[in-house]
């Protein structure tokens, strides 16, 4: 070997030692970034998925308490319904018992009149109730599903 390779044997492996520190470093901190970047994109997924999760159990409740409301509603009406039907056939009997007293042609009208008029008072009431019934089901029934169609657009606003 010559003279000026030797003197600069010690510089070219000095260079060649802080240029492979170097590399080790910048591999050293690339391998460091990217697994903080998985770990924040873990945690961010798993966080993500229990909010999915949370979001759906709550949607189960909602549709749970929806059908609970509209199986009350319909109870509601059929009791209602059972009441009216009671009531009629009861009316119905006291009214033949009255239309078999009657001692004229006149006065059986006059009850067979009087009893039409009422019948249709009672049936007109009533369903006016039961439409109120209906209503008051249907709205109870909506609401948990509106509550949470609004929390998951207030979800989705808050988003962007």
């Amino acid at each position: 070997m010559d003279d000026a390779t030797i003197k600069t044997k010690p510089a070219v492996q000095k260079a060649a030692a802080d240029g492979q520190h170097a590399y080790k470093e910048t591999v050293a901190q690339a391998a460091q970034a990217g697994q903080a970047a998985f770990k924040d994109t873990m945690e961010k997924s798993l966080s993500t998925i229990n909010e999915m999760n949370a979001q759906a159990k709550r949607n189960v409740e909602a549709v749970v308490a929806s059908l609970t409301a509209a199986t009350h509603g319909a109870e509601a009406l059929s009791t209602q319904a059972m009441a009216f039907t009671k009531k009629s056939v009861e009316g119905q009997v006291e009214h033949s018992k009255a239309l078999t007293g009657a001692r004229s042609m006149q006065e059986l009208i006059e009850l067979q009149t009087a009893f039409a008029k009422t019948a249709f008072e009672t049936y007109v009431s009533e369903v006016t109730h039961a439409a109120e019934t209906l209503s008051t089901a249907v709205k109870d029934s909506l609401r948990p599903l509106n509550e949470r169609a609004t929390a998951l657009a207030e979800t989705l606003q808050s988003q962007r």
